[in-house]
C-alpha cells in the first residue's frame, strides 16, 4: 500500500466518522474532503472542483426545479389525491396504494419531495379511516425509496454510478435501464409490505393519543389563571406583561364574559376577572400566582376542545427538508411574532418536548404542535419550511399552469428517452421552461433546490477521482476479490451490496454511491467482466436505506408524525433489505450478464 493510498483511506475514514457523528453538516464535511484532497496534492484544482460542473450534479439540481414546478401547479398533489381515492378503508389496500403512488411519483421527482407532498394526505386519510399514522408512514417513506430506483433520474445514486461508468470509459446508463430491475424490486417489496411488513409495524393509537393534548402530555403544563383585582397585569396588553421573557409563560387564550378568545393577541388589554389559558412549566405556573396576582384553577383539565374555536385551533406542523432555520431555536427565529402562532410542544423521535421549547434547536422531521388563528396556520402552507398534517389544500396559486407543467415534464422525458439529448441538457431545459412558462418564479426555483445535497455530491465526487487516480479503488477491490473472489462474481456482488448498504445507513446515499462505484468497476475489470451489473447493484443498494431512520431524509421526515421508535425501521427494514439483496443476486446477472 503506497503513501497516497494510505492518505486517501485516512481521509475517507475521517469523512465517514464525521458523516456518522452528524456533528458537522454533511455538505460542510464534503467541502472539507474536497479541500483536503486539494491541499494534500492528491488532486489538481481542476480535478478537485470538477464536481460542480459534473453532468450528474447539474441534473440533480435541475430535477429539483422540475419537481417544484409540478408541485407549485398542483399536479403532484392532484395525482396523489386522485390515486388515493381508490384505496378504500382496508389497511392492506391503503398500504399498497400509498406505496404505488409515491413510487410512481419518485420515479421522476426527488424522493423527499414525493414523500413531503403525500405526507399530509396520508395522515389525514389515516385519521378518517381510524388507522394510525404508524401503520402508514414507513410504507410511504419506503415506497419513495423503492420508486426512486426505477429510473435513472429517480434518485441521485443512480445518476452518480452512471457518471462513474462514463468516467471509466464505459457507456452510461440510459433513462429506463434501471426500470426492469427497479420494477421487480418495487413490486416484490410492496407485496412484502402488504403481506408481512405492515404486520411488523406498531399500532400506536389509543384513547389518550387520539387527543393531541393527551398525545403531547400537555395537561400538566397548561392551566387557567384568574386575574385578581390586585394583579399588576390589569390594564396592560399581553405584549407589555412580558410573560414569556420574565416568567416563561405563553398565553394561549382568554376567557372573558363567558366568551373564549384563542390565539396570539399581543395588543389585547387584560382586565380584572379575566381567565387566561397559559402554557409553561409547573414551577413557573405555581410561582406566577404569587408574583402576578393571579389565582390558579386546580380543577382545570385541558382538552382539544378548550383550544378550539371558530377562529382558532391546534395543528401539527412538520419541519420539512426545505426549512431555512434548521439547527436554530424558536427564540432565534422569533417564531411567535413572525407567524402569530404559539408552539405548545415539539415531538422529536420518540417523545414530546414540552419544557424550554424555545431553546430547542429544530431538526428535520420535528413535529410542532402549534396553536393560533386558523388563517395563520393555513398561511404556513405557503412556506416551504412546513408540512401541515391535515387535509391537503390542492388549490395552488397556479393551477391554470398545470397542463403546461405536465407538457414540459413529459417533453423532458421524451427527449431523454429518444437518446437525442443528454439527460443533463434536457433537465436544465425543462427547469428553465418551468420558470419562463410561469409555473414557478425564479426565487422559488432557487428555494426548491436541495443545495445541501448539491454541495454534498459536488464535494464527494472528487473523492471518486482520487480513489481511481491513486489506485485506492484498485486496492480495495483487490481486498474484496481476495476475500470472496474464489466463490465467483455473485459473491463479489454480495460483498459490494453489503458494503454499500451499511455505508449508506450512516452517511449520504449519494456519497456511498460515489465511494463504492469505482471499487465495483475496478473489481469487474480485474475479473474481465462487464461492470454494469456490479455498478447498477451499487446504485440500488445505495438507495436501500431501510434499516435505520437516519439512513435517508424521507425516513427522517416521517419519524415524528408516525410516532415511531428507532428500531421500528429495523424490524420492517431488515427482512426487506435481505429480500432486495436476494432479488439483485438472482435477477441482475440475467438482465445484465456478467
Amino acid at each position: 500500500m503506497t503513501n497516497e493510498i494510505a492518505l486517501v483511506l485516512l481521509i475517507l475514514a475521517g469523512a465517514i466518522i464525521l458523516f456518522a457523528s452528524e456533528r458537522i453538516r454533511v455538505d460542510v464535511v464534503s467541502m472539507m474532503v474536497l479541500l483536503t484532497l486539494l491541499f494534500t496534492g492528491l488532486l489538481t484544482p481542476e480535478e478537485a472542483f470538477s464536481g460542480f460542473s459534473s453532468p450528474a450534479v447539474i441534473t440533480v439540481w435541475a430535477i429539483y426545479i422540475v419537481s417544484a414546478g409540478l408541485m407549485m401547479t398542483g399536479v403532484a398533489d392532484a395525482i396523489g389525491q386522485r390515486i388515493m381515492r381508490v384505496s378504500g378503508f382496508k389497511e392492506w389496500r391503503l398500504v399498497a396504494v400509498i406505496m404505488i403512488t409515491v413510487g410512481v411519483m419518485s420515479a421522476f421527482m426527488n424522493n423527499i419531495g414525493a414523500t413531503a407532498v403525500l405526507l399530509p394526505a396520508v395522515v389525514a386519510i389515516g385519521r378518517k379511516v381510524h388507522i394510525p399514522a404508524s401503520k402508514l408512514l414507513i410504507p410511504l417513506a419506503f415506497g419513495s425509496l423503492l420508486g426512486g430506483v426505477t429510473t435513472l433520474i429517480g434518485t441521485p445514486p443512480n445518476l452518480l454510478v452512471s457518471n462513474a461508468l462514463a468516467a471509466a470509459g464505459y457507456e452510461p446508463f440510459s433513462l429506463f435501464d434501471y426500470t426492469p430491475m427497479g420494477l421487480i424490486i418495487m413490486s416484490v417489496s410492496i407485496l412484502y409490505m402488504v403481506l408481512i411488513g405492515r404486520r411488523l409495524l406498531p399500532w400506536r393509537q389509543d384513547e389518550e393519543s387520539i387527543s393531541l393534548v393527551g398525545e403531547y402530555h400537555l395537561r400538566d403544563y397548561m392551566t387557567e389563571l384568574q386575574v385578581l383585582p390586585e394583579s399588576s397585569m390589569v390594564g396592560q396588553t399581553f405584549a407589555e406583561t412580558r410573560l414569556g421573557e420574565s416568567f416563561g409563560l405563553n398565553i394561549v387564550g382568554l376567557i372573558r364574559d363567558s366568551r373564549v378568545r384563542l390565539g396570539f393577541m399581543p395588543d389585547a388589554h387584560i382586565r380584572e376577572g379575566d381567565l387566561l389559558i397559559v402554557r409553561g412549566s409547573i414551577e413557573k405556573i405555581l410561582s406566577s400566582g404569587r408574583d402576578l396576582g393571579v389565582a390558579i384553577d386546580p380543577h382545570f383539565r385541558l382538552s382539544d376542545t378548550d383550544l378550539t374555536s371558530p377562529e382558532a385551533t391546534i395543528s401539527e406542523v412538520v419541519i420539512s427538508q426545505k426549512a431555512v432555520f434548521l439547527d436554530r431555536t424558536l427564540e432565534e427565529i422569533e417564531f411567535r411574532s413572525r407567524f402569530n402562532l404559539t408552539v405548545l410542544a415539539i415531538w422529536r423521535q420518540e417523545a414530546p418536548i414540552v419544557e424550554r421549547i424555545s431553546k430547542v434547536r429544530l431538526k428535520l422531521g420535528d413535529t410542532l404542535l402549534v396553536h393560533g388563528r386558523r388563517e395563520q396556520i393555513e398561511g404556513l402552507r405557503r412556506s416551504p419550511s412546513f408540512l401541515i398534517l391535515g387535509p391537503v389544500d390542492v388549490k395552488r396559486h397556479r393551477r391554470q399552469k398545470a397542463t403546461l407543467s405536465i407538457v414540459i415534464f413529459l417533453s423532458m422525458i421524451g427527449l431523454v428517452a429518444s437518446g437525442y439529448v443528454q439527460i443533463s441538457s434536457a433537465a436544465v431545459l425543462a427547469a428553465v421552461l418551468m420558470v419562463l412558462a410561469g409555473c414557478l418564479k425564479m426565487d422559488e426555483a432557487y428555494r426548491s433546490v436541495e443545495w445541501q445535497s448539491v454541495f454534498l455530491i459536488a464535494g464527494m465526487l472528487p473523492m471518486g477521482i482520487a480513489m481511481a487516480k491513486t489506485g485506492t479503488a484498485q486496492f480495495l477491490s483487490d481486498q474484496i476479490i481476495g476475500l470472496v473472489g474464489d466463490y465467483g462474481p455473485q459473491a463479489i456482488m454480495i460483498g459490494l451490496f453489503v458494503l454499500t448498504t451499511l455505508i449508506t445507513e450512516f452517511m449520504s446515499n449519494a456519497a456511498a454511491a460515489v465511494l463504492v462505484a469505482p471499487i465495483a468497476i475496478s473489481a469487474a475489470t480485474q475479473m474481465n467482466i462487464e461492470p454494469y451489473a456490479f455498478v447498477m447493484g451499487v446504485g440500488i443498494a445505495a438507495s436501500n436505506s431501510f434499516l435505520f431512520p437516519i439512513g435517508h431524509q424521507a425516513s427522517v421526515l416521517v419519524y415524528g408524525p408516525g410516532n415511531y421508535r428507532f428500531f421500528d425501521y429495523t424490524k420492517v427494514g431488515l427482512p426487506l433489505t435481505l429480500l432486495i439483496w436476494l432479488l439483485l443476486i438472482i435477477c441482475l446477472p440475467i438482465l445484465w450478464p456478467l
